[in-house]
């Protein structure tokens, strides 16, 4: 199997290496980082999270989607995967559906409205 530069060095190289490419605004070269990274800790939220907003800046909306629902399914009170779920749903025109994840992610953060 051959390495390349994205999957070289150990897992915490690359989360480093990923932070760096994302810190950079370079989300496409952040995300191939990460994707072998959360291969091997798929029970990690750091690292997935990570993924799906590189997704997201470099609009892969469907896979920051994929990313955002497991981030969901392992941490349901993760409230700002709930919002990056919502606003991804939002780009994709998808607003009805997008609205429940905002609002949950609002209760969670604790941004009540006033009445």
């Amino acid at each position: 199997m051959e390495t390349t530069y994205y999957d070289h060095g150990t897992a915490a190289e690359r989360w480093e290496r990923a932070r760096m490419f994302f810190d950079a605004k370079d989300y496409a070269a952040a995300a191939r980082t990460l994707g072998g990274l959360v291969e091997e800790v798929p029970e990690q939220v750091g690292p997935r999270l990570l993924l799906a907003r590189s997704y997201y800046h470099s609009a892969q909306l469907r896979r920051a989607e994929a990313e955002l629902r497991v981030l969901v399914e392992l941490d349901p009170v993760e409230h700002y995967a709930r919002l990056m779920l919502g606003r991804t749903l939002q780009r994709q025109g998808r607003h009805d559906e997008a609205e429940s994840h905002i609002r949950i992610a609002s209760a969670l953060a604790g941004d009540f409205a006033q009445v």
